[in-house]
């Protein structure tokens, strides 16, 4: 694996590796002594918000508090993360047995700088210090500061959703790119999953909520520059992300973590991404609607802004 070779983490770096946290499976691992020594198996730890902070750069994990390596976990003062790759989904189904007596029997891995264990031929690692632990309902939030990291294959991350592994993102991007998803069938797509994600925004959305998705729409009109593309399409996607979150439907967020990946691939490879300057009347109209609560006129915009963004786009 290729290591940054710096006890700090460079924050070029991290931006960079944070891009691989999108809804990966990923390994948490703490004491290498410990692990070999005290504990008898080590469960998967799903991430729930990624990477936290550049700033210092702080990444967390939540574990259930039911989990017999809470302790363990608490205890120690420095965890590795690794990301796992496609072709290693029987490494993750081994460390979450409950039946296997010593999971990392015959697993390659070696110890990182702070002594933790790094996965061999995995995506990327980080090797953290806990930073913070806090708790939330069921489950225990690990926020750790990236001391150490290193990048692997060049694969795509393993991605674990409704009891099975799928290798989402690049089938996606092969669908986009081989134009087997029409812009007609994406455009309805669109409509019927945010249309429902804006009436349950009109409902439940906290006024933060509808101020992200009014700061999105802020930076789409901020960088509408030829030059501007790159950022243009992530504020784009941010739009629609924050619509997602403000309709507090976790099933649907996912369908909508779905339609972000089609949006940036056919806005980077598929669909000219000109700026729109006459479009902006529309997603602000769509921002006022959820100011108010108007299920019918924000759903209303949203089907005149598709409709604009396809007669010329």
């Amino acid at each position: 694996m290729r290591s940054t070779g710096s006890p700090t983490a460079d924050q070029r770096c991290v931006l960079e590796l944070s891009r691989l946290f999108t809804t990966p499976l990923n390994a948490g691992n703490h004491s290498a002594d410990r692990l070999r020594g005290r504990m008898q198996s080590i469960e998967p730890v799903r991430f729930s918000r990624h990477f936290v902070s550049l700033e210092p750069p702080l990444v967390l994990f939540s574990l259930r508090k039911a989990s017999s390596l809470l302790g363990t976990f608490v205890e120690a003062d420095t965890f590795a993360i690794n990301i796992l790759l496609q072709s290693q989904d029987a490494l993750s189904g081994r460390f979450a047995s409950s039946k296997i007596a010593d999971t990392f029997d015959g697993v390659a891995w070696r110890p990182g700088p702070l002594g933790t264990p790094l996965i061999g031929d995995c995506l990327a690692s980080f090797e953290c210090r806990v930073h913070a632990r806090h708790e939330a309902g069921d489950h225990e939030i690990f926020i750790g500061e990236v001391k150490h990291m290193a990048t692997g294959s060049a694969d795509h991350a393993l991605v674990f959703y409704k009891g099975a592994y799928m290798m989402l993102a690049e089938s996606l991007r092969k669908l986009v790119l081989e134009g087997q998803l029409g812009t007609t069938d994406i455009d309805e797509a669109y409509r019927a999953l945010y249309g429902t994600l804006l009436r349950l925004a009109c409902d439940r959305a906290a006024d933060a909520e509808v101020d992200a998705i009014e700061a999105a729409v802020d930076d789409i009109e901020h960088h509408q520059g030829t030059e501007a593309l790159p950022q243009r399409i992530e504020v784009t996607a941010r739009f629609f992300s924050s619509i997602a979150l403000a309709g507090h439907n976790e099933a649907l967020r996912l369908m909508a973590q779905t339609m972000t990946a089609v949006l940036r691939e056919r806005m980077t490879h598929v669909i000219p991404a000109h700026p729109r300057p006459d479009v902006f009347p529309l997603r602000r109209k769509v921002v006022q609607c959820l100011r108010v609560r108007d299920a019918e006129g924000a759903v209303g915009a949203l089907d005149a802004l598709i409709t604009a963004l396809r007669k010329t786009g």
